[in-house]
């Protein structure tokens, strides 16, 4: 099991980036949270298997249709065998 951090920025607050993250991370299996910070970027940790959070980092990367994106920041994080399922917060 691995986990990242992530901080996305740009246009990500306002036009439905968590739930995309939501819909992302539950098709992918991965567990975790989002949620907006107060400096207008959006930040995440998630865990699971290497390969599908490798997928996540490309989907994150992209957004969803009214997101753009200016910036990716992604680094390891300490994995969380006890966190389950994934919340938008």
């Amino acid at each position: 099991m691995t986990a990242i951090n992530a901080t996305v920025r740009g246009v990500v607050q306002g036009v439905g980036f968590r739930y995309f993250v939501l819909r992302e991370a539950q098709r992918l299996g991965l567990t975790g949270w989002v949620h907006n910070r107060t400096d207008g970027s959006v930040g995440l940790w998630v865990q699971g298997g290497a390969a599908e959070i490798a997928e996540f980092k490309e989907c994150l990367a992209v957004g969803p249709r009214h997101a753009s994106i200016s910036s990716l920041q992604i680094e390891e994080a300490q994995p969380n065998p006890s966190v389950q399922g994934f919340e938008v917060r």
